[in-house]
C-alpha cells in the first residue's frame, strides 16, 4: 500500500461529494443484527458481510474512508489478501475504531467515558503498520436537565484530545467524535446548550493537547502547529486544510450544512443564544473562520448548534 502523508488523507476523506463507511460494530453489535435476520454471526460471515461493502462496484464514488474494527483489519478477503488491500484497490482510506467502548463514569451516576488509552500508543503503530491510515475515537454524552455534569465534559474531552494526539504522533488522522445523544425528554433549546458546550470543551482539549506537545509532534495531522497560536493568518493552504481536517472530524456526527444553506434564516449565522459577547475569537469560531467554515468557501463547513 502506497504511504500518504496525514494531511493528504485528511484532504482526502473530506472529498466533495464522498462520506466515511461506518463499518466497525463490535460484535456482539453486528451478531444482533444477524439475529434479526436469521443469520448466524461467525468470524466468516462477518467478514464476508464486511467484504461485500468494501468491493461492491461503485463504491469508491460515495465512499472516501471506511472505518474497521480490530477483527476486520486482520481479516483477508475471499482472494486472500487482507480487506486493508481490498479497500486500497478501491481508492477508499483504510481506518480504524481505536476506543474501547463508553463505561460507566465512576461517581457520576448515569453518565460514560470512553476508555482505551491504556496501551493506545502501541496499537496505534500495529494499526499504521497493517495499512490503517485514519482512527476514531467516539464520546458519548446524556442529555437531561441536569446531565452532563463538568466532571463528564472534561473526562471526555480530554480523553478525545489525548486520542488525537497520539494519532498524529503516529501519522494517523484522528476522527474526533463527540457525540450528543438525541435521546430523552430535553428541549431543543437544551441540547442546543449542551452541545455547544461540548464542542468548546473539545476544542480547547485538542489546542491544549498540540500546544503542550514538542515541535516534532506538533509537525504531525491535522491539528498542526499553526493550533499553537490563537492568530491564524488567512490564506495559507496547508495549514487551512489541516484545520478544515480537525473542524470537521470535530463535527463528525453533529449538524453539518453546506455552507449557505443555514437552518437559522437569512442571517445564515449560528445562533448567538447562549454565547458569550467575545464568541467570534473563540478557538472553536478562530478554527472555523481559518477554514472558511462560516464563510463561502466550498471546502468549508456551516456550522449552527442545535
Amino acid at each position: 500500500m502506497t504511504s500518504r502523508d496525514p494531511e493528504s488523507v485528511a484532504v482526502a476523506l473530506v472529498a466533495p461529494g464522498k462520506g466515511i463507511l461506518a463499518a466497525d460494530e463490535t460484535i456482539p453489535t453486528l451478531t444482533k443484527r444477524f439475529n434479526v435476520l436469521g443469520i448466524q454471526s461467525t468470524e466468516e460471515s462477518r467478514r464476508a458481510y464486511r467484504e461485500m461493502l468494501f468491493i461492491s462496484p461503485g463504491v469508491s464514488e460515495f465512499i472516501s474512508g471506511a472505518i474497521m474494527y480490530d477483527e476486520t483489519i486482520r481479516q483477508k478477503s475471499s482472494g486472500g489478501s487482507p480487506l486493508v488491500k481490498a479497500l486500497a484497490a478501491q481508492g477508499i482510506l483504510p481506518g480504524i475504531k481505536v476506543d474501547a467502548g463508553a463505561k460507566p463514569l465512576a461517581g457520576s451516576p448515569g453518565e460514560m467515558v470512553t476508555e482505551g488509552l491504556d496501551g493506545l500508543r502501541d496499537r496505534l503503530s500495529e494499526y499504521r503498520s497493517m495499512g490503517a491510515r485514519f482512527a476514531k475515537w467516539r464520546a458519548v454524552i446524556r442529555v437531561t436537565e441536569t446531565l452532563p455534569s463538568s466532571r463528564c465534559v472534561s473526562a471526555n474531552a480530554h480523553a478525545l484530545g489525548r486520542y488525537a494526539a497520539l494519532c498524529q504522533e503516529r501519522e494517523l488522522v484522528p476522527i474526533v467524535e463527540p457525540e450528543v445523544l438525541m435521546d430523552g425528554s430535553h428541549t431543543i433549546e437544551r441540547c442546543e446548550q449542551v452541545t455547544g458546550n461540548i464542542l468548546h470543551a473539545v476544542f480547547h482539549a485538542l489546542f491544549e493537547q498540540v500546544s503542550r506537545g514538542d515541535a516534532a509532534q506538533a509537525q504531525h495531522g491535522p491539528c498542526r502547529q499553526e493550533l499553537q497560536s490563537a492568530s491564524f493568518r488567512p490564506g495559507g493552504r496547508d495549514g487551512d486544510i489541516a484545520l478544515l481536517a480537525a473542524a470537521r472530524a470535530c463535527c463528525h456526527g453533529w449538524h453539518r450544512f453546506p455552507v449557505g444553506r443555514s437552518k437559522r434564516g437569512p442571517s445564515n449565522g449560528p445562533s448567538e443564544r447562549n454565547q458569550p459577547a467575545s464568541r467570534p475569537e473563540t478557538l472553536e469560531n478562530q478554527l472555523l473562520l481559518r477554514t472558511g467554515a462560516s464563510g463561502s468557501s466550498s471546502r468549508g463547513l456551516a456550522w449552527e448548534r442545535g
